[in-house]
């Protein structure tokens, strides 16, 4: 069974970054697709962003120009560069997994966006 961890959520002031890593118990290069999900308190999970395995990436217009996604086949990590945060992306954020046949969830990490 693969497991995918999460680290890096926190406190944060509006207007700063945050750094949200994710590193699955399996080769980060064994995936189709790694992305970030986030559900905020009384609202549906919703995609952040997404990373494939030809490198190829997609963003939720809320947050393009200010969230970076990335892989790092030699660290086996997933990361998501978050900048000029806003109250409104605080959530829980998702690491997800995918296979050809299968979804990995991790358990989620608290970001607050709050002064």
């Amino acid at each position: 069974q693969v497991q995918v961890v999460e680290s890096g959520g926190g406190l944060v002031q509006p207007g700063g970054s945050l750094r949200l890593s994710c590193v699955p118990s399996a080769r980060i290069f064994s995936f189709e697709v790694m992305g970030w999900h986030r559900q905020a308190p009384g609202k549906q999970r919703e995609l952040v962003a997404i990373t494939r395995r030809d490198g190829t990436t997609t963003y939720a217009d809320s947050v393009k120009g200010r969230f970076t996604i990335s892989r790092d086949i030699f660290k086996n990590t997933m990361s998501l560069q978050m900048n000029s945060l806003k109250p409104e992306d605080t959530a829980v954020y998702y690491c997800n997994a995918r296979t050809m046949d299968r979804d990995y969830w991790g358990q989620g990490t608290q970001v607050t966006v709050s002064s």
